[in-house]
């Protein structure tokens, strides 16, 4: 026999538990398993989900070619309780009027007066460089100014974009935070820009 071998055959379980019986062994080992380890890590899950990151999905056409229909994102939530949401992020927002969040790049920031002309985003006089997009056609409209506490927020597919154009700048209490990282489907693994 190995000097090591035993033959205790309660050699390896815990010490609280040996001599239980069978039937209160299992609801000891449960109660530990959902006191000790599942619980943990819901409240774990849950707070990080409450006040560091989230999963959302993206749904409809306004944000292409960048971001696709049923393509998954992390948003990350920490970044706009430290400072206002700076332009060009890709936000999610929870509006009152929809029964989904949206998804939108900040154009415009408070105080600015936001106009689209000759095909091009003005911002404060001044032509908006926007290499995300592809060339498109943009209607004329504005100018508008964004008001404090404010963000003016727009699609980049601008001709299928319901966003600030229609629906006024948004308050920035109603980012939920900013697009980090898109994770699916697999071929779409990057970081948001």
């Amino acid at each position: 026999m190995h000097p090591n071998h035993t033959s205790d055959p309660t050699h390896g379980i815990d010490p609280r538990h040996q001599g239980l019986p069978l039937d209160r062994l299992l609801r000891e080992i449960v109660r530990e398993l959902v006191l000790e380890t599942i619980a943990p890590a819901f409240v774990i899950a849950l707070l990080i989900n409450l006040f560091l990151a989230q999963g959302t999905s993206v749904y409809g056409q306004s944000m292409e070619p960048n971001l696709h229909t049923s393509q998954r994102l992390i948003v990350e939530k920490v970044s706009y309780k430290v400072h206002i949401p700076r332009r060009g992020d890709i936000v999610v927002i929870a509006m009152d009027e929809f029964e989904i969040p949206l998804i939108k790049r900040v154009i415009g920031l408070p105080g600015e007066t936001i106009e689209i002309r000759e095909n091009q985003v003005y911002i404060n006089g001044h032509v908006l460089q926007e290499a995300y997009l592809p060339d498109i056609a943009q209607r004329n409209w504005g100018p508008t100014l964004v008001a404090a506490g404010h963000v003016f927020v727009m699609g980049d597919n601008r001709r299928a974009s319901n966003d600030s154009r229609s629906f006024g700048p948004v308050p920035v209490d109603r980012i939920t935070g900013k697009a980090w990282l898109s994770y699916w489907p697999p071929k779409e693994i990057r970081f948001v820009e």
